[in-house]
C-alpha cells in the first residue's frame, strides 16, 4: 500500500483529536456545563479514537480500514452532538469530525 493516500486521513485525525480537545475543554468552561456532559464525553472518544487511527494509518497497520470505520462512526456521532450546541467551538468541532469522516470512509 502506498502510504501518501493515508496522508489526507492521518491529517483529518489529528485536526480532529485537536478539535475535540478544544471543545471539552471550552465545554467544561460554559456556565451549562452540566448539559454539555454528553459532548464532553464524545469529544474525549473521539479525540482518543481519532489518534488511534491516525497511530494506525501512519504505521500501515493491517487493521486500518477498520479503525477508519470506527472512527468515521464516532466522528459522525460527535459531529451530530456538537451541532445541537450554539458554542462556536462546538461548531468548529463539529465540521472537524465531518471533515475526519469523510477522509476515514474514502480508505
Amino acid at each position: 500500500m502506498n502510504p501518501e493516500i493515508y496522508q489526507p486521513a492521518i491529517e483529518a485525525c489529528d485536526a480532529c483529536a485537536a478539535a475535540c480537545d478544544r471543545c471539552a475543554s471550552a465545554c467544561l468552561d460554559e456556565p451549562g456545563r452540566v448539559s454539555m456532559a454528553k459532548c464532553i464525553r464524545l469529544n474525549a472518544d473521539c479525540a482518543s479514537l481519532c489518534r488511534l487511527t491516525s497511530a494506525a494509518l501512519a504505521r500501515q497497520s493491517h487493521f486500518a480500514p477498520e479503525f477508519c470505520e470506527l472512527c468515521a462512526r464516532i466522528c459522525d456521532e460527535c459531529a451530530d452532538e456538537c451541532a445541537r450546541h450554539a458554542p462556536e467551538h462546538c461548531g468548529t468541532c463539529s465540521d472537524a469530525c465531518r471533515t475526519c469522516a469523510e477522509a476515514c470512509r474514502a480508505i
